[in-house]
């Protein structure tokens, strides 16, 4: 893989790297929203939200329009949700497998115990 993709990939990473940015692209899902109802959505200041909205337009994950008073942020291009998608099934597939193993250590811990028990 050439390292100018590895780099595009990296930086991209690093501005999903925050799970306020994170959120902001979730509410932004249904599409194009005021900043306004954006901040109010996810109880941000409004310093803070600004700090994040201006890492994911400076890596072209949002785009901004400006109508009046009003600044409104769409999700440039869907196919970053679906990224966020991905994760949530990868997250998802790794969450079903430690509670498999979580649920198999509880019933070996009892099965020790109940022999334990018999054996005394």
């Amino acid at each position: 893989m050439p390292d100018a993709l590895r780099k595009f990939k990296a930086t991209i990473f690093q501005a999903l790297a925050h799970p306020t940015r994170i959120a902001i692209l979730e509410t932004l899902r249904g599409g194009e929203l005021p900043v306004s109802i954006i901040i109010e959505r996810l109880m941000l200041e409004p310093a803070n939200a600004s700090q994040h909205f201006a890492v994911l337009r400076a890596k072209h994950i949002v785009t901004r329009r400006k109508a009046g008073s009003q600044v409104y942020y769409s999700v440039r291009d869907p196919l970053i949700l679906e990224v966020l998608d991905i994760m949530r099934r990868y997250f998802q597939v790794h969450l079903e497998e430690s509670l498999s193993l979580l649920k198999e250590a509880e019933r070996e811990e009892t099965e020790r115990i109940l022999m334990t028990t018999v054996c005394t």
